[in-house]
């Protein structure tokens, strides 16, 4: 198990060195058109630049002709298809939000496996807004769940703590069922954590699965081992309020954004399921090639995680710290 669990940490901490120590921040553009008069709007970009505008291509309808600030549409008004070019790695989605005269504001996500949709203008058939949801944000999710580098190692550690079994399935279950609860209170507003030092919350709980992990290996009792559905579902509170962050400030309209929760939560449970399966099956194949690591590197796996997540965690108080002492 050692030996393909390292595997997976591997490739972990590959993702961790460009992680740049905040795994979970939004990385979603925000681009805004308000008309001004019919068929006509003037757009602006309200994401920090360097994952707007510049490097982005928006596509609009065939109809329209967009030279920013300005897009004019005509008559028919902005309806019709709008796509996403030249996205780039800095950049998992670009939110279009739209302001028109009669004040029926709409929102709309783009992302680089669904990056069209079909503006249907107002009065048209719900059903196509809740498909063009699902598609958009269950992406998102997914994305997010595997880009987050920090969260698949906190999942990692509690693989190697539990084993496997019914009772990994109880734990992974609460560390889901604590993280859907935050996130959907973050995301609905009833609380709010600031975001730098909740990211390093997040890495001091991986810090703590690595030290129960060494303590497990010399014998000792654990508090994950003895109990880990509440040490799960404890952590997994914090990592939900995490996840809202990918959430938070995109401005999506309120009637939308159960929806746009339940289907972002959908493709974040779709993506852990993925890397458990994953990492389950590495373990399979160990077995059947019985392979093992030197004896010496039995507790390479809990050192690493540990160590990355320390790094992560004096990083991100150092951000902390910076920001308050230019403040």
């Amino acid at each position: 198990m050692r030996t393909l669990l390292c595997v997976a940490l591997l490739v972990l901490a590959a993702l961790a060195g460009a992680d740049k120590l905040h795994a979970h921040e939004a990385t979603m553009g925000v681009v805004e058109f308000r008309e001004v008069r019919a068929g006509t709007f003037i757009g602006r970009w309200v994401s920090e630049p360097d994952i707007g505008g510049d490097n982005v291509q928006l596509r609009m309808p065939p109809h329209c002709f967009l030279r920013m600030p300005e897009l004019s549409c005509g008559t028919r008004g902005l309806v019709g298809p709008v796509a996403i070019a030249n996205m780039g790695a800095g950049l998992s989605a670009v939110l279009v939000k739209l302001f028109p005269l009669d004040g029926d504001y709409r929102s709309y996500t783009l992302t680089s496996a669904n990056a069209t949709v079909n503006i249907l203008g107002a009065g048209a058939p719900t059903v196509d807004t809740w498909l063009e949801l699902a598609r958009t944000y269950v992406n998102y999710g997914i994305d997010h769940i595997l880009l987050g580098v920090d969260h698949l190692l906190f999942v990692l550690g509690l693989i190697w703590i539990v084993k496997g079994g019914w009772k990994l399935v109880k734990t992974i279950t609460a560390f889901t069922v604590g993280h859907s609860l935050s996130l959907a209170a973050a995301a609905f507003g009833l609380f709010g954590v600031p975001e730098k030092p909740l990211n390093a919350a997040i890495a001091l709980s991986i810090v703590f699965v690595g030290v129960e992990m060494i303590r497990l290996q010399r014998g000792e009792t654990t508090l994950t081992a003895r109990y880990p559905w509440i040490v799960a579902f404890s952590f997994g509170l914090v990592h939900g309020i995490g996840f809202a962050g990918a959430l938070a400030g995109l401005g999506i309209e309120s009637r939308l954004l159960p929806a746009a929760l339940l289907f972002f939560n959908a493709g974040v449970e779709i993506g852990q399921v993925i890397f458990v399966l994953l990492v389950l099956a590495m373990i399979w194949a160990h077995h059947r090639l019985k392979a093992e690591l030197p004896r010496w590197g039995a507790a390479l796996p809990a050192y690493a995680i540990g160590s990355i997540a320390m790094y992560w965690f004096i990083g991100r108080m150092v951000r902390i710290f910076a920001t308050s002492t230019m403040t």
